[in-house]
């Protein structure tokens, strides 16, 4: 096959050669459009350096999530890094910022002050009004894609991440399944605000009354993301509620739950359904503390949130647009 040439390249970018000597050789001076459209040329051609060009112009991507001390958010900034790393040659910089989702008008604040700076955001954020109104006012130049949990606005271009509904009512179907003998279920949700808990629980409320009336939601409640809040919502309900025999956790918080409930475990079966499979999950579940995780992959989901903005801002090819992302399933004895 014959060797690409960079008159070929010239050709089909409509410019220059000494242009694409320029890019190839990363000697700079070119417009980002220009720049643009021979990088896409390169590729397409299979240039043998295409690979290793790396656009001149950096581009700058906010990305807001809660801090590490969540291991879902974790192991989304991990995915992050790794995305990075993969992509290296694409030339973005991730402005990784941590918010907390209970102070919402912060949160409208850094969505805005970004906006004087970012050339895409990536949130993982609530789906409070202000923040909604701020991410509507941002400039039309900056596309913005929901990664986990997706927002309510036209705004955003894309959503990477699972059908959470869809979650909910599997976790509803593995817990009428563990409960055999009917009862009571607790429902324990991270934030109201936040689209993708409420479509859990919604769905597990749902598939329940459907195909295992014998077991009954007695409350959902909000733990506002807090550890020790689910821990003690969890065991005063307990305590409460003899009938109660299945807890559905949809946030964070579970090795703190399951220690609080330890002491009544003993004399009644409780069982407990949650998401992600953190390594602290793993070995809860291993030890058969909780009996069924639902994964949806936060490492995956955070890389194709990268790339699909990548296309969005034009330094990878293809469609860019929402992924509907998978989930698995976990029990004592798949890990």
């Amino acid at each position: 096959m014959a060797k690409v040439t960079l008159e070929q390249v010239a050709q089909a970018a409509g410019v220059s050669v000494a242009t694409v000597d320029r890019v190839v050789n990363r000697r700079g001076g070119v417009s980002v459009d220009k720049e643009a459209a021979i990088l896409r040329a390169a590729r397409g051609l299979g240039l043998d350096r295409s690979l290793a060009i790396r656009p001149t112009t950096a581009k700058r991507i906010a990305v807001l999530i809660q801090p590490p001390a969540n291991p879902f958010h974790d192991r989304l900034r991990c995915g992050i890094d790794q995305a990075r790393a993969i992509h290296r040659d694409l030339n973005l910089l991730f402005q990784v910022e941590q918010i907390d989702p209970a102070q919402p008008d912060r949160i409208a604040a850094r969505i805005a002050r970004a906006a004087t700076w970012a050339d895409g955001m990536i949130l993982t954020v609530p789906a409070a009004p202000q923040i909604v109104t701020a991410i509507e006012a941002l400039p039309p130049r900056i596309p913005v894609v929901t990664m986990a949990d997706d927002l309510p606005t036209a705004r955003r271009a894309a959503f990477v991440g699972p059908d959470d509904r869809q979650s909910g009512r599997v976790a509803g179907d593995l817990m009428g399944h563990l409960m055999g003998q009917g009862g009571e279920a607790l429902v324990l949700i991270g934030r109201f605000d936040m689209p993708g808990h409420g479509a859990r629980s919604g769905g597990f409320i749902d598939v329940l009354a459907g195909r295992h009336p014998a077991v009954r939601v007695c409350d959902v409640l909000e733990t506002h993301e807090d550890k020790a809040t689910a821990a003690a919502l969890a065991l005063r309900a307990a305590r409460a509620n003899p009938d109660l025999r299945g807890i559905y956790l949809c946030t964070t918080g579970c090795s703190e739950l399951v220690a609080a409930l330890a002491p009544l475990r003993r004399s009644r079966p409780i069982a407990v359904v949650t998401h992600e499979l953190t390594p602290q999950r793993r070995a809860l579940l291993t030890t058969r503390q909780v009996q069924a995780i639902i994964d949806q992959k936060p490492m995956l989901e955070a890389r194709l949130a990268v790339e699909t903005m990548a296309r969005l801002i034009g330094r990878l090819e293809g469609e860019a647009g929402s992924i509907a992302t998978g989930i698995q399933i976990f029990m004592p004895e798949s890990v």
